[in-house]
């Protein structure tokens, strides 16, 4: 089941679910949009068609800007060069549902992500994370062994190498 509509002087193929970046509206995050100017709904059995009281509800997910696009003026041998970027704006629409002739085709419902818990904090109130836990054990074991004991371990093992 899919509907084609047209936004913003372009068509889409959109189906229940889909996500697509249409440009820029002025709705806001959150709210819902009605796509009324629908070219065509693909029907039961494989039928297709042009539908008069078809609408299609979407919900805004984001808005935002394309990437970057260069575009860059050249004229060979008259020494002109010019080059300027363009970002274009869009806005990111799912498709909730397409309705005609007393059919609803709805999406079905995003599942919530649960957030990552928080980190653990010790008695002054520092937060652990695995990072500063095998730093602090790092500190820890160096501080166990002398310095002189350090650089005399290194001589022995570089005297042993060159034996060999």
């Amino acid at each position: 089941m899919y509907a084609v509509i047209r936004a913003g002087g372009k068509q889409y193929r959109v189906a229940p679910g889909d996500v697509v970046r249409v440009e820029k509206l002025p709705e806001g995050d959150g709210e819902t949009v009605k796509f009324s100017d629908v070219v065509a709904v693909s029907g039961e059995a494989g039928t297709f068609g042009a539908v008069k009281d078809a609408v299609v509800s979407a919900e805004v997910v984001e808005t935002g800007r394309a990437d970057k696009i260069l575009v860059f003026h050249f004229k060979r041998k008259k020494q002109y060069k010019k080059i300027y970027g363009h970002r274009q704006p869009f806005t990111a629409v799912r498709i909730t549902e397409i309705a005609f002739d007393g059919q609803s085709f709805k999406a079905p419902e995003l599942v919530q992500r649960k957030k990552k818990a928080a980190p653990a904090e010790t008695e002054a109130g520092e937060k652990l994370t695995a990072h500063k836990g095998k730093a602090a054990a790092h500190k820890k074991s160096a501080a166990r062994k002398p310095k002189a004991e350090k650089k005399h371990a290194a001589k022995k093992s570089a005297k042993a190498k060159k034996k060999k």
